[in-house]
């Protein structure tokens, strides 16, 4: 057990010590990615895959949780985690972790990925490198691509520091002698071109190979001394800075929301500065003064060997035609309970129907809403928009619908991060074609999935709903695990109905019969079911809970799994980000075990099952169990009652709980063990599973 952790008699559930800090849970989290970079088992360019994303996940966690941490701090410095760490405790060990992790990432890259690319003919040319042909013509590319839309800045009084864009490619020069005006300037600051590549490829006319590379940023080395003819240049080294990216709109006092996040939009791209990231040989004096200027400590300070900006190599997976290197193709299946016959509205009414996605074609999901916007019998359309992506074929057929007269009724969540511009984009196109467009509860997300279609039949009307763990996005769709449920229950299609009108509304809903929604009843719900599984226990009756999330850190939740496990129930939990719960301390959580699935595909399902004695009790939902889900969003916790869908989510709940191959075990230090086979025991990954068939 871990040193710092007490025996469970000694203290309460509260201690401070049974709860992981969550940023540092999240960049383990990112270890486990990175880890996926560093595994021989994974084609080669998808190794490279992981490596970016791990890139592009770091400078998440920078632009928005270091970023609050940092502004928390500046603020009120008092523990506001469960933890019991100040934000400037916090701030020093994730800078610890984080610098710890990006020597992995670029040994990774140096050492791992980028000898192994060469074997394979993929090659990054050095400076040193470059045959005279290839000389000649990256020198052209300079003088064509380059050079017109470089603006080299000398810095002086009348020429201050400009503006550095979030994220964005720089160079600081040092230099010698005098310019044209006779005067001496020590440095200049060099913005690549946001336009061009940040990987060029040489044309084999080059005396190249097919597939031999250089990066911009040796180009603009190369050719520095060209952009200050008259003085001359003793170093330059490539920077990047990141900056807070999160929007703030005080949503008590705009009158129109969509306004607003639109208005604040440019201003992420100079929020304030909370990383440097600088070559590995830069001097110390130009990283402070880099730091200086940027408002930064030593702590911020990352010195990398290799480009800045790693995760623009994602682009190879594009460039590169070697299927060979790459996982192999897979198509994701049509159910067979959408049958022949065509009527998807009588299948659906006929029975429900499970679709557990990429395994599962999310074709029906865009042909049930293509089919409602065509069908004459549709009288109305209500969706939930969270993330669906700039070209969307469910926006196209909203569109089509409300073309048509159809009454199509939008909640579009304009605060979804990263996605604002995209999803203000989509609410004017669907208010241009008549569709009704709100946006959600001010100071509260709309995270629920759900689409709502209005039927009339012989019978009278029917609701028909779509209920989902994920987003109504193709390409993720296709790279997230979700699940998505299809029913013509009459119970669940009044209490979608019950929320869509609370949203638009506003009113408050009479009360649910079968969904558990937050921020009203999922919170407390969750905390009596765990609550009922500990009794059960003490009462010698079968008590048992999985659950299966990305991310678990709200402490109520914690504590009642914690006083559960004392109690004697068994708790798998399957968390595949962030987990403050330490489990495995004595007396406390020797009845959890937590694990993290981290594989070809993003794991996002929420399953949540409860053993109830014998009346079980399984749900999906929107919702991670987080302070944000439960309490500042609205979402949907929703539960599957047919006998055949309940057995087939047990099963494939029971591929992830056996998983030896792509599942980590977490350590009641905070730390990641990977899962492998024992003896005899031949090696299972669920996805690779759930890609041969159903579970």
């Amino acid at each position: 057990m871990n040193a710092n952790v007490k025996d469970g008699a000694e203290r309460t559930l509260d201690a401070p010590d049974l709860f992981i800090n969550r940023e540092l849970s999240l960049l383990e989290f990112n270890d486990r990615v990175l880890e996926q970079a560093r595994d021989t088992r994974v084609p080669l360019l998808e190794r490279l895959k992981f490596l970016c994303i791990s890139s592009t996940n770091l400078d998440e966690f920078f632009e928005v949780r270091v970023a609050g941490l940092k502004q928390k701090a500046e603020l009120v410095n008092s523990p506001i985690e469960a933890d019991n760490r100040t934000p400037s405790e916090a701030l020093r060990a994730i800078s610890t972790r984080a610098h710890e992790l990006v020597a992995k990432q670029y040994s990774t890259l140096n050492n791992e990925l980028i000898p192994a690319l060469q074997e394979e003919g993929i090659r990054f040319l050095r400076r040193s490198e470059w045959n005279q042909k290839q000389r000649a013509w990256l020198a052209e590319f300079f003088e064509e691509e380059l050079l017109p839309v470089i603006s080299p800045l000398g810095l002086d009084p009348a020429h201050p520091f400009p503006r550095i864009l979030n994220k964005s490619l720089n160079f600081i020069v040092s230099l010698d002698g005098t310019d044209a005006f006779g005067r001496k300037i020590d440095y200049a600051v060099v913005q690549a071109p946001r336009a061009l590549p940040r990987v060029i490829q040489l044309p084999v006319e080059a005396d190249s190979g097919e597939h031999d590379f250089v990066f911009l940023s040796s180009i603009i080395h190369q050719h520095v001394g060209d952009l200050f003819p008259s003085m001359g240049t003793r170093g330059c080294y490539q920077f990047r800075v990141t900056r807070n990216s999160d929007l703030f709109v005080d949503e008590e006092e705009v009158d129109d929301l969509l306004r607003a996040v639109e208005g604040e939009l440019p201003s992420r791209r100079y929020g304030d500065c909370v990383r440097l990231e600088v070559a590995h040989n830069c001097p110390e004096s130009l990283c402070k003064y880099l730091l200086d200027r940027f408002l930064l400590s030593k702590d911020d300070l990352f010195q990398v060997d290799g480009p800045v900006n790693v995760n623009r190599l994602m682009s190879l997976l594009d460039t590169v035609d070697r299927p060979d290197l790459k996982y192999p193709a897979f198509s994701p299946r049509l159910p067979s309970e959408l049958g022949p016959s065509g009527d998807l509205f009588a299948e659906i009414r006929a029975s429900d129907v499970l679709l557990h996605h990429p395994f599962d074609s999310f074709l029906p999901v865009i042909d049930f809403v293509r089919r409602a916007a065509s069908d004459s019998r549709v009288l109305a359309i209500k969706q939930t928009l969270y993330r669906t992506g700039p070209d969307s074929a469910v926006v196209d057929a909203l569109v089509e619908a409300a073309r048509a007269g159809k009454e199509v009724t939008v909640v579009v969540e304009l605060r979804a991060r990263f996605d604002e511009a995209d999803n203000i984009e989509l609410a004017n196109r669907l208010q241009a074609a008549g569709a009704h467009v709100v946006y959600g509860v001010v100071g509260y997300k709309t995270h629920a999935k759900m689409t709502l279609i209005v039927r009339r039949e012989t019978d009278g009307l029917h609701n028909y709903v779509h209920l989902g763990t994920g987003n109504y996005h193709p390409k993720t769709a296709r790279l997230y695990t979700d699940y998505g449920l299809f029913s013509c229950d009459d119970a669940l299609g009044n209490d979608v109905h019950e929320m869509f009108l609370q949203l638009t509304s506003l009113g408050k809903v009479s009360g649910l019969e079968r969904l558990l929604d937050a921020p009203f009843r999922l919170h407390s719900a969750i905390i009596e079911k765990i609550d009922r599984e500990a009794e059960n226990a003490r009462a010698g009756k079968p008590a048992h809970i999985i659950a299966k999330m990305n991310s678990l850190v709200e402490p109520q939740a914690i504590r009642a799994l914690y006083a559960a496990s004392q109690a004697g129930v068994k708790i798998e939990l399957i968390v595949r980000g962030i987990c403050c719960l330490r489990p495995g301390v004595e007396g406390v959580s020797d009845n959890i075990e937590v694990r993290s699935i981290v594989g070809r595909f993003l794991e996002h399902t929420r399953v949540f099952f409860f053993a109830n004695d014998d009346t079980p009790e399984l749900y999906l939902a929107s919702a991670d169990w987080m302070d944000r889900n439960f309490f500042r969003r609205v979402e949907t916790c929703f539960p599957v009652t047919s006998p055949a869908l309940y057995d087939r989510v047990q099963r494939e709940l029971a591929l992830y709980l056996a998983d030896n191959s792509q599942a980590w075990l977490l350590g009641n230090d905070g730390r990641y063990t990977r899962a492998e086979p024992v003896g005899d025991e031949p090696p299972l990954a669920a996805q690779k599973r759930l890609m041969e068939g159903p579970g």
